[in-house]
């Protein structure tokens, strides 16, 4: 276990907004008093401005004075009118260096799960010489322990704050590569091999699932939920940019180092991160608010969390099986599949990672629907390997912004101290599509050809777009 990071209490200003009162529910999305003590916490005035903290605890100032609970009922439909509202306000110069060093952080740090993607199932048929199933296995299983590991990441979150979260799970990323780093040592047997391989991914997981819900909570707490679009745009571009660069890096390492030597690097990187985190200031955490059962949660955001999970088996299909589809179609550079992936996404998230917050999530998500099904029909249909390069970049391109404009609305689904819950709830179902499209796309293609894994990623994404466009009417006729 990591050593514990130090946090300051929540100020009595956030505790006494956060209490469960007689016209409050724990699911509330936010009174403006919920959001204007949230912002207080960092160091923000509702207007803007920093202001201390220790003012806030113990005197009223005329702008809290002002602040008072909507008399109104809050809207009945799937998502308030008040979430498309765009945002105008910059926020401060240094709340945004701060995101912007963590994004840095997470995309150094990532690097240990994206150059092992590509190799992993490449380790598993052709070092061990099993099967594309247990090679998918191998990939997903990481995804599955993610899957059942996101509640308690948020838990960690949301009470004990975003900070020690991410250390956590920047642990489990070393520690977890370390165990990989012993399947791949000379003179094992096959079994013990792919047990340690299987194990260690599982510690990856549960790496991913502290780490990305540590971050995530960490961003929007440092420039406030308005922005939350933009923070997951900004930790997904650092994501996926790891994915561009750290496939083809795996790669190489592979290839000259060996399996132990790639995953030796990867077990450095996460601890370089940890180094740099340590004396980044932390968002304190809320362990006495009013918690209501997960599944009250989920039953707020599953629509969000569906959409992103039909999104996901594309990218799930081709990070897993793109280098092994090239190579079975004897082409060459396979690894720059996640690489023209990697960089359009990462270009729609730096060109256009302010559209969620500034249009509405589920315009923006039903816009990219349809160029990830583009996408994925292009590879599937693809006669030479510049076409699939083309359909890598085009589901790159459409996956980008589903993400961050779903979980925009999902953060403004729940109130300030259940987000980190809601945001690790919303994350399994893409953590679902990662986990299980490895080992069921593995069985289908020993039947059916490579080829099988993007047409059923053109289906999956296809059918995300009709349950948008199904939310969007939803929320049409709700607010009419």
């Amino acid at each position: 276990m990591p050593p514990q990071i130090p946090s300051s209490s929540p100020p009595a200003a956030s505790s006494r907004s956060t209490a469960a009162s007689p016209d409050t529910s724990p699911l509330d999305p936010g009174s403006t008093a919920d959001t204007a003590s949230a912002m207080q916490d960092e160091g923000h005035s509702p207007s803007g401005q920093t202001t201390s903290k220790q003012a806030t605890s113990t005197q009223a100032t005329p702008t809290q004075a002002t602040i008072t609970r909507p008399t109104t009922s809050r809207p009945q439909g799937l998502q308030p009118p008040s979430i498309q509202a765009p945002n105008t306000q910059p926020a401060a110069p240094a709340a945004m260096t701060r995101l912007y060093v963590l994004a840095v952080i997470l995309f150094v740090s990532y690097l240990t799960v994206a150059m092992a993607l590509p190799v992993v199932p490449v380790f598993v048929v052709h070092d061990l010489g099993l099967s594309n199933a247990l090679a998918g296995t191998a990939v997903g299983i990481a995804f599955l322990s993610t899957i059942v590991t996101r509640g308690y990441a948020g838990g960690v979150s949301d009470k004990r704050g975003a900070k020690l979260s991410m250390a956590r799970g920047l642990v489990a990323y070393a520690l977890g590569s370390a165990i990989c780093l012993a399947a791949g040592l000379p003179g094992l047997p096959v079994s013990i091999a792919f047990a340690l391989l299987v194990f260690g991914r599982l510690v990856i997981g549960l790496g991913e699932s502290m780490t990305a819900v540590g971050v995530i909570a960490w961003g929007i707490g440092i420039v406030g939920p308005a922005r939350s679009g933009k923070v997951l745009a900004m930790v997904g571009a650092a994501l996926y940019g790891a994915f561009a660069i750290g496939a083809p890096i795996g790669l190489i390492l592979s290839d000259h180092l060996g399996f132990s030597g790639l995953m030796l690097a990867s077990a450095i990187l996460p601890l370089l991160g940890l180094l740099a985190i340590w004396k980044i200031t932390g968002v304190a955490g809320n362990p006495h608010a009013a918690r209501p059962p997960m599944i009250e949660v989920i039953g707020r955001i599953w629509r969000q969390g569906a959409i992103v999970c039909l999104q996901g088996i594309g990218f799930a299909g081709l990070g897993a099986f793109f280098s092994l589809y090239f190579g079975a179609r004897g082409w060459d550079n396979a690894g720059l599949g996640l690489t023209a992936f990697g960089v359009g996404f990462v270009l729609v998230r730096f060109l256009f990672g302010h559209l969620p917050d500034k249009l509405g999530g589920l315009p923006v998500a039903i816009g990219s629907l349809v160029v990830e099904t583009l996408g994925q029909l292009v590879i599937w249909q693809a006669q030479s390997p510049g076409l699939a390069l083309l359909g890598a970049f085009m589901t790159g391109l459409g996956c980008s912004m589903i993400f961050p404009a779903m979980g925009r609305d999902v953060v403004h689904r729940v109130p300030q101290h259940l987000r980190g819950t809601a945001l690790g709830a919303f994350s399994a179902f893409q953590d679902l599509a990662y986990g299980l499209t490895g080992p069921v796309v593995g069985l289908m293609i020993d039947r059916a050809g490579y080829s099988v894994v993007f047409m059923l990623g053109t289906v999956a994404a296809a059918l995300g777009l009709v349950l948008a466009l199904s939310v969007q009417r939803r929320t049409d006729l709700s607010e009419a």
